[in-house]
């Protein structure tokens, strides 16, 4: 496959809209023209994660972090990030980044971390705002509804996620009088006419509105077509981020802690946790990454329990301990471990998409989480006057 074409379909998965303002999303380096024979899926553009793609021999390097966050005006070969790009571009590897957007998308991130500690039933945690949305309605001749829904959806009309050219029809009578001046495609001036029309109901994506409304003028036989276009309330969809599920059985907040551990990936911080030990948990919220922010909204929905990472001790504290019976406990783990198990997810993906026999997908399974050591503080001995130690 061209680049091209893989950057298009990763564009589809996690659209690149749906990042946040301040996030550096989309191609980093590479020839959208150039084949692609084997893909490197990383969570960081490290100078190790590089090496590998170029190693395996891999035209496209995946990851979840930007290379560039921070805005730059050049990338000179003595800089560090600089190097990096040098060295992809020399060895024909491009690299491209879903950070942001792959967050909030449906399937994302936080998907691929509820699945991996067994939740169910999943939602949002912090939905987004479906796209805005128009309704259109118009009236048309029978025989062209037809060749107007056609060209409606040519313009954009009518997709609804993973579907396009929906529309609703019904048929009733449409009558009018043209006028002097007119120049009607049915009828006289001066005369009733009476016509067995469709009623032509479709949506319209708000950004397509210019497009379909020329669309409709366009392919309509009506010199003027009678149509509505009413602008739809914003509801929250299924994209968004963090995600909220269910445990298939209850278990003690320290089994689920435990639980935690043994299932992401190894790394040196490991997880800690926050709140009574024997705490039952079984509506679970996650997030990947650093979503200390969304504490609180988890709690509002009911989660028994919150994983994410790069937590903060004011608002554990405020979370396990202020809030009396409305608490839960907190799983703190490593940044990295609860971002990689997407990886898999979208090689997965990626391989049943496309076919391991055009393109092959692997994962680099170098712990690019910077924390590397982990030395646990020394148990404190009890004594109590006149006994010994315990």
């Amino acid at each position: 496959m061209r680049l091209g074409e893989l950057q298009a379909l990763l564009d589809r998965w996690f659209d690149p809209a749906t990042a946040e303002p301040w996030d550096a999303v989309g191609l980093v380096c590479g020839d959208p023209d150039e084949p692609v024979e084997r893909v490197l899926l990383a969570v960081d553009a490290v100078p190790a994660t590089v090496a590998e793609a170029v190693d395996s021999g891999a035209q496209l390097l995946v990851t979840h972090h930007p290379l560039l966050l921070s805005g730059v005006h050049g990338v000179p070969a003595d800089d560090p990030k600089g190097a990096l790009v040098h060295r992809m571009i020399r060895a024909g590897v491009a690299h491209l980044v879903a950070h942001t957007n792959a967050d909030a998308a449906n399937p994302g991130v936080s998907d691929a971390l509820a699945a991996r500690l067994g939740l169910h039933e999943l939602r949002p945690l912090e939905p987004l705002l479906d796209h805005a949305l128009d309704k259109l309605v118009v009236f048309v001749p029978l025989e062209r509804a037809d060749a107007l829904v056609d060209a409606l959806a040519a313009a954009g009309a009518g997709r609804l996620g993973d579907y396009e050219r929906c529309v609703w029809t019904g048929e009733g009578e449409g009558s009018f009088r043209p006028l002097a001046g007119a120049n009607p495609a049915i009828g006289r001036v001066g005369e009733i006419e009476r016509v067995d029309e469709a009623r032509v109901e479709m949506v319209v994506p708000r950004v397509a509105r210019d497009a379909v409304v020329a669309a409709l003028r366009a392919e309509h036989p009506y010199e003027e077509p009678a149509f509505d276009l009413l602008a739809q309330a914003p509801i929250p969809g299924r994209r968004g981020t963090g995600r909220v599920g269910e445990l298939g059985e209850q278990m003690r907040f320290a089994d689920f802690a435990a639980h935690v551990a043994r299932t992401l990936p190894a790394t040196a911080w490991g997880v800690r946790a926050a709140g009574d030990p024997d705490r039952p948990v079984r509506t679970v919220a996650v997030c990947g990454g650093s979503g200390g922010s969304l504490t609180e909204r988890a709690r509002r929905l009911g989660a028994d329990a919150f994983v994410t990472a790069d937590l903060k001790h004011h608002p554990v504290v405020e979370a396990v301990t202020e809030r009396g019976g409305d608490g839960m406990g907190l799983v703190d783990a490593a940044h990295w471990a609860t971002e990689a198990p997407w990886l898999d997810a979208v090689a997965e993906r990626l391989r049943t998409t496309v076919g391991t026999s055009d393109v092959r997908v692997e994962v680099s399974r170098l712990v690019t989480d910077p924390w590397t050591l982990h030395e646990p503080s020394p148990r404190q001995r009890r004594h109590t006057e006149g006994e010994g130690s315990p």
